[in-house]
């Protein structure tokens, strides 16, 4: 492939984590696909090793980003690894689907550790190589419900720890914006993937699904691609603190 310029990806050193399967996997195929070198983080190495295979020049990582100390770890093999990290994606999380009056504190504070711990405990450990070569992109996975309800899907740990997230994205991107590294999330609304494995064998969820997205479908995971590429290349430079929905149009009405 001959890149645009403006979105050329080539001998970027780009970490994934939750790359086993669904959005990270796929995130991760599309960076090495357009010329950067992927760390593939996530726990089940034998998914990683897999993925890797098919991914040459890659490298996995076993990590549970749940752990502070895992995340510095990841960030330690990647630059004795590879010299320097230059895209940081936030894809692993986890959810709890229950009524809010019966998730105990136990229950909600395990998501916060996984989808807003991780996230804070990862993008630092990254940022500071980042910071000291003044270059560097971070890109979270969040979700439209970190900027709307769900109601129907009761998962408050999972929405709290997703609005958390834009919050911190904003925090983050004005904190580092005259220091070189930018700081993003991405908003998906439904794709296939594990965590919505129920959803989608769900008939009757999955019209509900349909009948609320102005597109009438959910999305397909390359359709998540343009919009990591634009947050990880320089066609976005002028772009910190904001959160992109890929959502069918789910967050405009």
């Amino acid at each position: 492939m001959s890149p645009d310029p403006l979105f050329d990806l080539t001998d970027r050193v780009v970490v994934v984590t939750g790359a086993s399967s669904g959005i990270g996997a796929s995130a991760a195929r599309c960076f090495a696909d357009r010329g950067a070198r992927v760390v593939l983080a996530a726990r089940r190495k034998e998914r990683l090793d897999e993925l890797a295979a098919e991914l040459p020049g890659s490298v996995p990582v076993a990590c549970d980003v749940g752990y502070p100390a895992e995340c510095a770890n990841l960030v330690d093999h990647t630059l004795a690894t590879c010299g320097r990290i230059d895209v940081l994606v936030n894809n692993a999380g986890t959810q709890n689907v229950t009524p809010a009056e019966h998730e105990t504190p136990e229950d909600f504070s395990s998501v916060l550790d996984v989808n807003l711990g991780s996230v804070f405990a990862l993008s630092t450990a990254a940022a500071r190589p980042m910071l000291a070569a003044g270059q560097g992109s971070i890109i979270t996975i969040a979700s439209i419900f970190g900027l709307v309800g769900a109601g129907q899907i009761p998962q408050a740990s999972y929405a709290a720890s997703k609005g958390a997230v834009v919050n911190l994205t904003r925090e983050l991107g004005a904190q580092w914006a005259r220091r070189g590294v930018r700081v993003n999330a991405i908003a998906p609304a439904f794709f296939a993937t594990e965590m919505t494995t129920g959803l989608f064998a769900d008939e009757a969820a999955e019209r509900w699904m349909r009948r609320k997205t102005p597109m009438g479908r959910a999305g397909e995971l390359d359709e998540l691609h343009g919009a990591l590429v634009y947050l990880a290349s320089g066609a976005s430079s002028y772009v910190t603190g904001t959160t992109l929905p890929v959502d069918g149009g789910w967050t405009a009405v």
